[in-house]
């Protein structure tokens, strides 16, 4: 690793260690053996290695979720168990753990929720990576129908919802049909040219030597061999010459030349083969376009714009102008309160009510109440002042009686007022 690519590290390791302990702190296994290595920024790194040699523990640590036991790991500068540190990072496990029973289209809503992203960011990037890996026509079924391919296309859009910097997978073609393993691959070396920084981890060695530009191969929790692709698989005691097909004539005169003047024996003259990928890729696309039918994943479209980088400023723009309304959302709970007022309207609605009923009565009760005058006898003072204009003018003795009534009506309105308001023990 040169040192003038330090500043450019995502990923540091320098002497990393994971002993994993018993109960009594006794030594039980070391799965991860004082290794050192850095990923740069922009580069797709291959973690190979047998099963049991330390590469997903690796991948743990580098992920937080296990604590090493000796050396030192940095993530983007930062300790691994950093929340800003995993708000960057992409992550696709071994196994697809999702949820049996929402739909696709809800799975990555969810994941798109944790990470913060506004309603119409995450409805649109669902869009995008459904159809990118071609789960469109199965958006609304559940995940727990799905097959293993299919599951596993859905955990890659899963670790893409949040555009991460850092984009850690585990096995990712495991369970996929050819197509799919060829769509993943073109993805990463899609998302390398972006600038995105990968780390790989495979038994698929063909898939690693496809795409990565480096890698580092582990056996017993320690490093073997690392380095790049041709660096690695440069095979140093042979040469290899390819020219359009030769007749039999040609090859025989190319072998005794290569014989009698560079004393050089011709260890195979053959004519090239094909991949079997390649070929089942072809197999599968011709009959495509005799548009076969099928249940199963069909072909994934292009790369997500947003995972292109050609998600414009003004989308960006309408999904903050989109999320805004959320922010204030206590503003809009501060308006609720409004209509509270009105679960005491309806109160005030029954008391007006109640006042109505006790005004029709209170006319009624000063005519029997004029006629006898012991009424009036309990307050002397005040009752004989009203009858005396009572004879003298019957006219007006009415309206002084009326609001007598209503000055009643209203003190008893405002008792019962009192008592549902709860005040009456008060007054």
């Amino acid at each position: 690793m040169p040192p003038d690519a330090e500043h450019e590290l995502v990923v540091e390791a320098d002497g990393l260690t994971k002993v994993f302990s018993d109960f009594w702190m006794r030594r039980k296994a070391v799965a991860v053996d004082g290794i050192s290595f850095g990923i740069r920024r922009d580069e797709i790194f291959g973690l190979l290695g047998p099963n049991g040699s330390g590469k997903s523990t690796t991948i743990k640590m580098i992920l937080g979720l296990l604590h090493r036991s000796k050396g030192r790991l940095t993530v983007f500068g930062k300790d691994p168990s950093d929340v800003d540190v995993k708000r960057r990072i992409g992550y696709l496990p071994e196994e697809s753990y999702l949820f049996r029973f929402p739909a696709p289209t809800e799975t990555l809503d969810f994941y798109g929720r944790l990470f913060g992203l506004a309603h119409a960011v995450r409805r649109r990037r669902t869009e995008e990576l459904l159809a990118m890996v071609g789960l469109t026509h199965v958006a609304h079924r559940q995940v727990g129908e799905f097959s293993k391919g299919m599951a596993r296309r859905l955990g890659i859009a899963q670790a893409l919802i949040n555009d991460p910097d850092l984009l850690i997978l585990d096995e990712p073609t495991s369970g996929l049909d050819p197509l799919g393993s060829r769509q993943v691959k073109d993805l990463l070396l899609e998302l390398g040219r972006r600038g995105k920084t990968i780390l790989l981890s495979s038994h698929q060695l063909d898939d690693v030597q496809d795409v990565c530009d480096r890698m580092v191969i582990l056996y017993g929790g320690r490093i073997r061999s690392e380095g790049t692709v041709d660096q690695l698989l440069e095979d140093s005691g042979r040469t290899v010459i390819t020219v359009p097909r030769l007749d039999a004539a040609s090859t025989a005169r190319v072998e005794r030349f290569l014989r009698d003047e560079a004393h050089v024996p011709v260890e195979r003259i053959a004519a090239p083969r094909q991949r079997l990928e390649d070929l089942f890729v072809k197999i599968v696309e011709d009959a495509r376009k005799e548009r076969a039918e099928t249940s199963g994943a069909q072909a994934g479209g292009p790369t997500a714009a947003f995972l292109r980088g050609e998600e414009s400023d003004g989308e960006r723009l309408i999904g903050d102008l989109v999320a805004a309304p959320d922010a204030p959302a206590p503003a809009s709970a501060k308006a609720e309160p409004r209509p509270a007022p009105a679960t005491v309207g309806p109160a005030r609605d029954v008391l007006r009510e109640l006042t109505e009923v006790s005004a029709t009565p209170a006319p009624a009760a000063p005519a029997p109440a004029a006629a006898p005058k012991p009424a009036p006898a309990a307050p002397a003072p005040t009752a004989t002042p009203t009858p005396t204009p009572a004879p003298t003018a019957p006219p007006a003795t009415p309206a002084p009686a009326s609001r007598p009534a209503q000055k009643s009506a209203t003190d008893v309105d405002r008792s019962v007022i009192d008592d549902l308001l709860g005040g009456g023990g008060g007054s």
